[in-house]
């Protein structure tokens, strides 16, 4: 068994208040989970207004298709949520 974890620091410059973030934040991880079929949660940064840190969470037998499916997260976040930066990945096979 091998697990993936995913780190996103994410920048989100338009936001003005912590309901907003939250407004924003909180379509990206349902989309995340039901595209990918991953765990996702925000992890840190939750009293700021403008960072994030969510973390992506995956367990397969095959290396390979974690560490590929991971990456295409990282892509499709970068691709389709353009108000969000993602100011650093970090990915972990354990």
């Amino acid at each position: 068994m091998t697990i993936g974890l995913l780190t996103l620091h994410l920048g989100i410059p338009a936001c003005a208040s912590l309901k907003e973030k939250r407004s924003r934040l909180k379509p990206l991880i349902h989309r995340l989970h039901r595209q990918f079929n991953i765990s996702v949660a925000e992890m840190n940064l939750q009293d700021k207004w403008q960072e994030a840190v969510i973390a992506c969470a995956m367990v397969n037998s095959d290396r390979a298709h974690i560490q590929r499916s991971l990456q295409a997260v990282v892509e499709w976040v970068e691709r389709n949520w353009p108000d969000m930066d993602v100011m650093d990945d970090r990915l972990e096979i354990i």
